[in-house]
């Protein structure tokens, strides 16, 4: 997963999930520093709900790792992230070990 801050670069309100928000990474800085480097950092990613047709999974998605470094929510959490979220919307993604040891 990549840590930083990026931006909503785009709204997809029909997919194969329930909704997706597309997140601005690598950004260009990061670009230019991995080609230099020769790494990949790939990209695509996205926030999004649940595959379509899945959303009575709920909660139990977080059991396993299926995204391929999206961050997937509930249909539910995708609504609420959907209405808060225009493009443009400030998005930092933190290493899992850090939201940890935040508590709740």
């Amino acid at each position: 997963m990549p840590d930083g801050i990026y931006r909503i670069v785009a709204r997809h309100p029909e997919s194969h999930f329930d909704k997706s928000l597309r997140i601005g990474y690598p950004t260009l800085d990061q670009a230019v520093v991995a080609r230099r480097l020769g790494i990949d950092l790939g990209g695509d990613i996205m926030t999004h709900g649940l595959p379509n047709g899945l959303g009575w999974l709920g909660r139990w998605h977080r059991l396993r790792d299926w995204t391929a470094g999206c961050v997937a929510v509930t249909d539910a959490e995708m609504d609420e992230i959907w209405s808060a979220g225009p493009l443009g919307t400030i998005v930092e993604i933190r290493p899992v070990a850090a939201r940890a040891s935040e508590g709740p």
